[in-house]
Order: structure tokens, then C-alpha cells, then sequence
């Protein structure tokens, strides 16, 4: 066996599923020198692969063990095939957690390539259960575990994760990678005082960064800095937890077929076939529960026909259905769900508890079987709605050549807080970020019907006057975020405004607000010229560019 051969095979046993620019940056082999072996390997059936992609990643083949690749290797080590099983990540059971998890795992890929263009050679270790989702080894002995918040997890579930990280086995630095702004500023300050070194990244700036790239964010100060020169200041060796071998399904992995019919193919192996579109209209779906059709093209940024198409592609794989409910809206199955579920580290029993659609073929929400998505359903008119006003902004958005940072539903919207020693929180419909040249504008949306009186729309008020009277706006946000509420009619919206203006200032606490209703909006759309604001008149004017 040719060296080059020999140190492929090893390095697939480490690190299931590489692409090709990948392999060859952990090996210190040369493109062409890698590529050629790549195929000769492929020909002797050693290694096969699966086609990936994402909307952070680009479409590519990436490559694993076959049974003979394994029993091959372990001849060339002088070992037996049962021992690569157990002390490498190559059985049948590892095999299916990492295609489950293989939009992470291609995240965690392009981080560690990176590491490697900086101090060669690393070691490369994957975790099952444990906080942190790899740990690279560098020269040296200096350690770096790697951990990322995938856009399901849920805020309890994942400060639980950070906790057990920090009351455990310490590596010499954790590279901790986020969704999104909101929930990264959140990591930081859950790992102010932790004692381990730790910096923070967004998900998608990670992945496209080179290491001399400055995208990785301090926890103490906000700067940041490149991979380069994380590692050239690391000192600090630290310690990797040791996870238990496998005990079941620690058996040779079977061959993967990838041209199985869509209903056909195996629940972990959706990952690879699904292609990026296909991924992000799920996305969007779990996000928003019972999304029409035209609201998700529009989020989309597609043609309603398109958008149907992909629609037919994840039904065709059992992953999403048109239910009769509220007029044929969106669901995901639970099929769905537990490959989201699994791709990001959460319980799959939780996830069908909260979200589940079931029965596909409800007449009304009070079959659902979801606690979330039923109450959701239960007030079928307002989430139509929301959707309607979060599509139209994407819409308008696109059209003013701003981009849509992030768009968040009610569940990731909340806010907690602390206010005279009690904790409280605020709930609003959906919170998002815009940005136009260099402009970054954050908001939260509330679609308010039931506040007619001036006593319940004080009420409404309440929980944004203690917000804002606290510091964390700018705590959560690095800026503060605008109120936007929105009525059905413009009688109600008027009488917010003059209890909104009596509110701020009897509590002295002014708070971002914007006021608008469904006919001015339906007019001027979400970024026109739509918005009231209290105490400066009845002239409308554009919530993002403040004319």
C-alpha cells in the first residue's frame, strides 16, 4: 500500500466522512497527490462516499471506510478489524450517529482543516454524548474542544450543556459556535466566569473564515481575532473527557445506497441526500409551524411554483405534509423532527412533544398532537398573521437590497431578565434583524387584536416598559431593539399610542416603539412608510431608514 493510501484510510478512521479539500489539509499531502489516491482507493472499494451540502457548505462528496477499508487498514496496523471498531469511530452505530449529525459534522470539518493550516499535525477525537462535539489535539499537547448550538436547541437544554463543559475535564481553550447574534451573546455571558479559556463564532462566519480571519469573539472584551492567533496564544495543555467505548453496534457498518427511492431511504441518511433548498425549507418550517405555501416562497426568496416543488421532494421522503388543517398549511413529520432533532443534539421524545403535527390529518387543533404546534393552531388566525407580516418583510426586504440577518419565532423571540430580584420576560411574536450599509436594525414584533381598552393595552406594555428599563436590550443585542406593534384597525392603533406616550412617561422609561395597522401596512408594506410613534404626530414614516 502506497503511504499516501495508508494515511487516507487512517485519517477516515479518525474522521468519518471528509471531503476531498479536507483530507487533504489534515493530511499535509499535496492536492494532486491526495486527489489521485482518492479515486484509486474508490476503485478498490476501501472507501465510498455520500453526497453533502448545506446552505453554509458547498455540495460535495464526502468519503468513509468500507468493510473491506476497515479490515484493510487493520492488517496494515497489524491489528484485528474488531479493534478499529471499538477504539474508532467506524462501527455501524458510530456510522449512523455522524450521518445524522452530518450538517454539524461538516461544520466542525472546516474548523478543524483550519487548525490544521496553523500547527500540523492535529489529532481529531468525536464525542457521542458528552458537552462538547469534538476535541482537536495540537502540537505540543495543547487541546481545544469544539462545541456548536445548532438553530433547534432550546435555551434550557443547551445552558444545561454549557454547564456540564464547565464541570468536567477542561480543555486548553473551547471554540464555541452559535447560530445566531442573540444566542452567542448569551454563551458569552453563561461563560463569563467559567474556568476555561473560551471564544465565540457564528456559525456561518466560522465555516467560510480562513484562519487568519478575525472571527472569533473574546468573552471578556468585544474584539476579536483570527484562528492563527488563538492557537499561537494558547499555553495551556488542559485535559479531554474519555468517553466509554461502544458496547452495542460496535459491529462492521453496512454499505450506504444512496439512489434508495425517497420513501425508501434509511431516517439517518436523509442528511446526505436532502440538497441545501430542500434543507432550509424544513428549516423554515420547523420555525414557523403551519407556514402556507406562498409565505414560505416568500421567505424563500422563490417562485411559489418552486417553492412547491420542494415541498413534493420532502413529502416524497415522508419529511413534511399539507395537512387539511387551517386551509392546507405546512408540518413537518415526526420523521422530520427527529432528524432535526438529532442533527443538533436534542431529545427527539421533547421535540415530538412540543412540535409534532400528528395526526397529518386533523380537522381541528384539538387533535394535535404537539403541546406548541396545537396552541399554535388553536389561534389559527393571529399565526396566519405573523406569517403574513414576516414574508411581506422578507419581500420588502429584498427589494431595498437589505439582508435578513435573522428572523426568529416566538419561541427563540422571548427574552428573561431579572427586575427587582424577581425574573420576568417578554413574549413577542417574532424578533429580527436587518441590515442595509452597514446599518444594523433589530426589532420585535408584536400582532395585537385582544388590547382594545386602554387598561389591557397598558397591560401589553408592561413587560417591554420593564425591559427597557433594565440593560438588557443592549446586553442581548448590542443595541436597542425597536417595538413594533401592529393592529387590525387604525382606531385601536391611535388609542395605543396616546396610553403608550402616558406609560413611558409615568415610569420615565422610553421604549422604541412603533405603531402601525393592517391597512396602512398592507399600503406601504413592512419597510414603507407605515409606522406611528408616540408623541411625534400622525405623519407616518419608515421604521429602518427613520424617514
Amino acid at each position: 500500500m502506497r503511504p499516501v493510501d495508508g494515511e487516507i484510510l487512517g485519517l477516515l478512521a479518525d474522521m468519518p466522512f471528509l471531503d476531498r479539500l479536507e483530507m487533504v489539509a489534515l493530511s499535509g499531502w499535496s492536492r494532486g497527490g491526495g486527489y489521485r489516491a482518492i479515486p484509486r482507493l474508490e476503485d478498490a472499494g476501501l472507501i465510498a462516499s455520500v453526497p453533502h451540502g448545506t446552505g453554509l457548505t458547498p455540495p460535495t462528496r464526502r468519503f468513509h471506510l468500507t468493510a473491506a477499508g476497515i479490515r484493510r487498514l487493520a492488517h496494515a496496523r497489524n491489528t484485528g478489524p474488531e479493534d478499529l471498531l471499538r477504539d474508532h469511530p467506524v462501527s455501524a452505530r458510530w456510522r449512523r450517529v455522524l450521518l445524522e449529525r452530518l450538517d454539524a459534522v461538516a461544520v466542525v470539518y472546516r474548523i478543524a482543516s483550519a487548525m490544521a493550516n496553523t500547527a500540523h499535525p492535529v489529532r481529531f477525537r468525536w464525542y457521542r454524548a458528552m458537552p462538547m462535539d469534538a476535541a482537536v489535539t495540537l502540537p505540543g499537547g495543547r487541546t481545544v474542544g469544539i462545541v456548536r448550538q445548532g438553530p433547534t436547541t432550546d435555551r434550557t437544554g443547551f445552558s444545561k450543556r454549557l454547564w456540564r463543559l464547565t464541570h468536567g475535564p477542561q480543555p486548553g481553550a473551547v471554540l464555541l459556535i452559535a447560530p445566531d447574534e442573540v444566542r452567542l451573546r448569551h454563551a458569552r455571558r453563561f461563560l463569563a466566569q467559567a474556568p476555561v479559556e473560551a471564544l465565540f463564532a457564528l456559525e456561518r462566519e466560522a465555516v467560510a473564515a480562513s484562519p487568519d480571519d478575525p472571527v472569533w469573539r473574546l468573552r471578556s472584551v468585544n474584539a476579536a481575532v483570527s484562528l492563527r492567533a488563538v492557537i499561537d496564544r494558547m499555553d495551556r495543555r488542559g485535559a479531554l473527557p474519555v468517553e466509554r467505548p461502544l458496547t452495542r453496534g460496535a459491529s462492521p457498518p453496512p454499505d450506504v445506497d444512496e439512489h434508495a427511492p425517497g420513501g425508501d431511504a434509511p431516517g439517518y441518511l436523509l442528511p446526505a441526500l436532502l440538497r441545501p433548498t430542500e434543507k432550509r425549507a424544513l428549516d423554515l418550517v420547523s420555525d414557523w409551524p403551519w407556514l402556507g405555501l406562498r409565505d414560505l416562497a416568500a421567505l424563500l426568496g422563490v417562485s411559489r411554483p418552486r417553492a412547491s416543488q420542494l415541498i413534493a421532494a420532502l413529502e416524497a421522503f415522508g419529511m413534511m405534509v399539507r395537512t387539511p388543517a387551517s386551509g392546507r398549511r405546512l408540518a413537518l413529520t415526526d420523521l422530520a423532527l427527529a432528524m432535526l432533532a438529532r442533527r443538533d443534539r436534542v431529545a427527539v421524545g421533547g421535540a415530538r412533544k412540543r412540535w409534532s403535527a400528528a395526526p397529518y390529518d386533523a380537522g381541528d387543533w384539538r387533535s394535535v398532537s404537539g403541546r406548541r404546534s396545537r396552541q399554535l393552531l388553536r389561534d389559527a388566525e393571529h399565526t396566519t398573521a405573523v406569517h403574513g407580516f414576516i414574508a411581506a418583510l422578507a419581500t420588502h426586504a429584498r427589494s431595498m437590497d437589505c439582508e435578513t440577518d435573522q428572523l426568529d419565532p416566538p419561541v427563540r423571540a422571548s427574552r428573561y431578565f431579572r427586575h427587582f430580584g424577581g425574573m420576568r420576560s417578554v413574549h413577542p411574536d417574532a424578533f429580527g434583524i436587518l441590515r442595509r450599509k452597514g446599518v444594523v436594525w433589530p426589532f420585535f414584533l408584536e400582532w395585537e387584536r385582544r388590547a382594545v381598552r386602554p387598561v389591557t393595552m397598558a397591560e401589553r406594555l408592561a413587560p417591554y416598559l420593564r425591559y427597557y428599563s433594565s440593560h438588557r436590550p443592549i446586553d442581548d443585542h448590542g443595541a436597542r431593539p425597536a417595538v413594533l406593534v401592529v393592529f387590525h384597525e387604525d382606531l385601536a392603533a391611535t388609542h395605543f399610542l396616546r396610553v403608550a406616550l402616558e406609560e413611558m412617561v409615568r415610569t420615565r422609561t422610553p421604549v422604541p416603539l412603533m405603531v402601525s395597522h393592517r391597512g396602512l401596512l398592507e399600503r406601504e408594506g413592512p419597510l414603507g412608510r407605515a409606522w406611528l410613534t408616540p408623541g411625534e404626530g400622525f405623519e407616518p414614516r419608515s421604521p429602518f431608514l427613520g424617514t
